[in-house]
């Protein structure tokens, strides 16, 4: 486990300094100290690794948001809760950057594509269903093209940061959100 538990550290290291595509697999276990093999030892590609990586680090920001939906008693809370979850990814220093990165890198390979649309990878749209379907009293809209709506905003924003924009910001985004999410749940 140390020579696994040192090339993913070797890898979320590297991933943030030079981005996903500029980093090798032989950079990866050179940085690590290990021979190129012990690589395949755990991980079948540099993708296997990457969403092993994202795997765990969603994990980690929704064990941070349980309490928190246990908590909630309206959709405002839930709403809340949300924007808090997606404020974790923007803080978590390059990360948001890579991820953007591997999401676009995913888009053209459909195998990829298809593992990372599941949703202990990214918020989808049936997680954020699941997430504020117990509080909308009376639906016009579905949670799930909401939850869709919610990403999309989400990830231009990550464009927009990414692209050095001054135009926006993290309290923009929180609000576009909330009230994107209930005027609709309202109307």
């Amino acid at each position: 486990m140390e020579t696994h538990d040192e090339l993913r550290a070797s890898a979320v290291h590297l991933f943030g300094e030079k981005g996903f595509n500029a980093t090798t697999i032989s950079e990866i276990t050179d940085h690590a100290g290990y021979a190129k093999g012990n690589f395949y030892r755990y991980w079948k590609s540099k993708d296997d690794l990457f969403l092993s990586i994202m795997e765990e680090k969603y994990q980690l920001y929704r064990a941070r948001r349980v309490d928190s939906l246990d908590q909630a008693a309206s959709m405002d809370d839930v709403i809340e809760v949300i924007i808090d979850f997606l404020e974790q990814i923007l803080d978590d220093g390059k990360w948001a950057k890579v991820f953007l990165e591997f999401t676009i890198h995913a888009a053209g390979n459909d195998e990829v594509r298809s593992e990372l649309n599941k949703s202990f990878y990214r918020l989808s749209s049936d997680l954020f269903a699941g997430i504020v379907e117990p509080h909308r009293e009376n639906p016009t809209y579905p949670s799930k093209n909401l939850g869709g709506i919610v990403t999309a905003l989400f990830e231009g924003f990550l464009i927009q940061i990414l692209l050095g924009s001054t135009v926006i910001d993290k309290e923009d985004l929180r609000q576009a959100i909330r009230t994107l999410v209930l005027h609709i749940d309202n109307a």
